[in-house]
């Protein structure tokens, strides 16, 4: 770069500083410019030479310059300058100072004369004047270079030539569109909301109760099932009444009436029907049907009013399970039914009740836990004659028949009962368990000298082959069979009747 170059560019700055500062965009160009005229007799050379690499366009040549900052400049050549350089700024101040004055004199009488001229509206306030550079033109130079200022810089090339990397053009700049401005939301007024009332759902239909028949099919497997096949045989042995007799007394119909059927075969059959399979089947069926004959009654709930009914058995046989059905079948029937939880004692038991009382919509009268049980059944048969209910059905805590202190407090229940109401209870309920076979005779044994008992339930026929019990017990009570227990459903608890319970027995 000559000293002449190097003068012109100072005084171009020079004068620029008397009339404004240099801004930030102004000088990141000015040190583009001369960072490129330092590189143009460098580029030239490279032309020359064979080169696989594509020229820079003008793009990254200034921003190669924008990076590398302002180019060095001979130290020598500067300070040689510097006075006489001084002496034009110092020379051309006052011109420079003039003229900025005139400017700002001419835009202030243009600013007032178009506030005067123009109607009166909103006004705007005017744009601050800017103050323009002198530029120096130079004769543009040899190959394609051009001059502004005094500095040199490469003319820039056609954007079809590759680019840097041989890709292709550059691409033109994406400029955001303007975001469309909304319309104006126009408000509506709401449609009225149409409600269709829900369609009603169909209920599922009700399982149909297992048959008599199917219920005891488990039973017949028992002592039914094995004297039918000892008289399947093709040839009887002369010692059939021994066989029967085993049969009979391995089975768990109890021993005591396992020795009457047998003795009312001995007694009622001649010889030769002895050693008729036939006529020994149907003098056992016989017995069996006389003496569950004697045994089966249905209760009488509007005998009193309220009917009070004490439930009583051990944990396990389905207490709280025969109260829940009685009571719904109560209710289908048209009677108003309250529960009272009298068991304090087992955990759970009263929540067992209670889901039951709910699922019947059944009102329940339920005590603290560990409460008194007799206090607990007083309040509840109290609660419910102020309701006017016309069956109260009691439930008390299971105890084992082998405890007799436990035992005992069913008396004292059955006393603290007569006095909340004159004659209660009205029925006294044992419910066993088929499945426990000659155990659940001696739990009828133990609790009948507990407390009166008028009536049993027999539960869970459906799952046992011990259902023959139902012999043994109707032989140690007096008290009638209630209601048989042949499923889980509410319709599976069904009244006893003991022709139909013999012929699905002995089918």
């Amino acid at each position: 770069m000559s000293l002449a170059e190097i003068k012109l560019a100072k005084r171009a700055r020079v004068k620029g500083e008397g009339a404004r500062r240099e801004t930030a965009a102004e000088a990141t160009e000015r040190s583009a410019q001369e960072h490129a005229e330092v590189q143009a007799p460098r580029g030239a050379e490279r032309a020359a030479e064979p080169s696989l690499e594509p020229e820079p366009s003008a793009e990254e040549v200034v921003s190669e310059a924008v990076e590398a900052g302002e180019p060095e400049v001979e130290e020598g050549a500067v300070e040689a300058g510097a006075p006489a350089l001084e002496e034009e700024a110092a020379a051309e101040a006052p011109e420079v100072e003039e003229e900025r004055q005139a400017e700002v004199s001419e835009s202030e009488a243009a600013t007032e004369l178009a506030e005067a001229e123009a109607p009166e509206v909103e006004t705007k306030p005017a744009p601050k004047p800017r103050l323009s550079l002198p530029k120096v033109s130079t004769p543009e130079a040899p190959g394609g270079v051009r001059e502004e200022g005094g500095i040199s810089l490469p003319a820039p090339k056609p954007t079809s030539g590759r680019t840097k990397s041989g890709a292709g053009a550059l691409p033109k700049p994406k400029l955001p569109k303007p975001a469309a401005q909304a319309a104006p939301a126009i408000e509506t007024a709401p449609e009225p909301v149409v409600t269709r009332a829900p369609e009603p759902v169909a209920k599922p239909a009700a399982e149909e109760p297992a048959s008599l028949r199917d219920g005891l099919q488990k039973t017949r497997t028992g002592f039914v099932d094995r004297l039918g096949k000892l008289f399947s045989h093709e040839t009887i042995p002369d010692d059939i009444i021994d066989e029967v007799e085993e049969i009979l007394f391995t089975a768990d119909i109890g021993a005591k009436i396992a020795q009457r059927i047998i003795d009312t075969v001995e007694d009622e059959l001649s010889s030769d029907e002895k050693r008729d399979p036939a006529a020994i089947w149907g003098s056992i069926r016989s017995y069996c049907e006389d003496i569950l004959s004697k045994h089966e009654g249905s209760i009488d709930f509007d005998a009193h009013t309220p009917f009070v009914m004490l439930v009583i058995g051990v944990n396990g046989v389905g207490k709280t399970t025969t109260i829940g059905k009685i009571a719904s079948k109560l209710k289908r029937e048209g009677k108003s039914v309250m529960l009272v939880a009298g068991d304090t004692f087992r955990a759970a038991a009263v929540e067992q009740l209670d889901v039951w009382a709910q699922r019947t919509n059944i009102p329940i009268h339920r005590g603290e836990d560990g409460a008194d049980p007799a206090s607990v059944i007083y309040a509840g048969i109290e609660k419910g004659m102020a309701e006017g209910a016309d069956v109260i059905i009691c439930d008390t805590a299971g105890r084992l028949h082998t405890k007799v202190n436990l035992l005992d407090e069913l008396g004292k229940i059955g006393r603290v009962t007569g006095k909340a109401l004159e004659g209660a209870p009205h029925e006294t309920i044992l419910v066993l368990d088929a499945n426990t076979g000659q155990n659940a005779i001696q739990q009828a044994s133990m609790f009948k000298e507990a407390c009166d008992i008028t009536g049993v339930v027999l539960t869970k026929l459906d799952g046992t082959a011990k259902g023959g019990v139902i012999l043994g017990i109707c032989d140690e009570l007096d008290a009638p069979v209630r209601y048989i227990g042949i499923g889980e459903g509410v319709e599976d608890l069904r009244p006893f009747d003991s022709r139909e319970f013999v012929e699905a027995l002995f089918m």
